[in-house]
């Protein structure tokens, strides 16, 4: 009997493939576990081989063009950390960012979001999105840089938050403004100068005045 004594390009596609994957699972994991699509493919990742972690249930879709590690721990903000991942160039704000630095007793309904104005609205399926459009100088003051589940998240500070409230005040309506900046008061960690710095940025000092002088009473 003649045996063929090459290997079967079986052999070779599986081996491939295996080595694909492996080299695929490291790029995931110096990044976080957490990949856009067109981040995976400028890490070496093929389409293919993406696609196929997915349907072998290595990853787990996130969103749309979002792939997430499925063996790594649940995510413990899983709204918030899809939202950075998928607009890195956002900042989470408002109601959201209210909630997140423990200042509404409010439950969010949507992710609010700021973009630069003239950004491009971002395609998001889940979670709900709440996008607002802020000017240069009130769109770079504030932001605070939060790891949350190896993603980084830009959410806007306590003070820059609040003064964005009272800006956003007839959309967001005062009780929640006031409820915030009660909560604030009363968590011991106020920073008035800072406070009064965004007000400043914001354009909201003199609506602000009245209720700061009688927190500094």
């Amino acid at each position: 009997m003649c045996r063929d004594i090459y290997p079967s390009p079986s052999r070779f596609v599986t081996k491939d493939r295996r080595n694909s994957v492996q080299a695929a699972e490291r790029a995931f994991k110096a990044r976080g576990g957490i990949l856009r699509t067109a981040e995976a493919i400028r890490a070496g990742v093929h389409p293919r081989t993406l696609y196929q972690m997915r349907d072998d249930g290595i990853l787990e879709r996130l969103e749309r063009g979002l792939y997430r590690l499925a063996n790594l721990p649940p995510l413990s903000q899983p709204d918030l950390t899809t939202v950075a991942a998928k607009i890195p160039s956002g900042v989470i704000c408002f109601v959201t960012a209210l909630s997140f630095h423990g200042m509404t007793t409010q439950i969010p309904r949507a992710v609010d979001v700021a973009l630069l104005r003239g950004s491009s609205r971002p395609r998001i399926h889940h979670p709900p999105i709440r996008v607002y459009y802020f000017s240069p100088l009130p769109f770079r003051e504030g932001i605070e840089v939060h790891e949350i589940d190896s993603v980084a998240v830009r959410v806007f500070s306590r003070e820059k938050t609040l003064a964005d409230c009272f800006k956003y005040r007839r959309k967001l309506g005062m009780d929640i403004v006031l409820e915030a900046l009660g909560l604030y008061t009363r968590s011991g960690r106020t920073d008035m100068s800072s406070l009064s710095y965004y007000a400043r940025v914001c354009r909201v000092e003199k609506i602000m005045r009245p209720y700061l002088e009688t927190i500094l009473q």
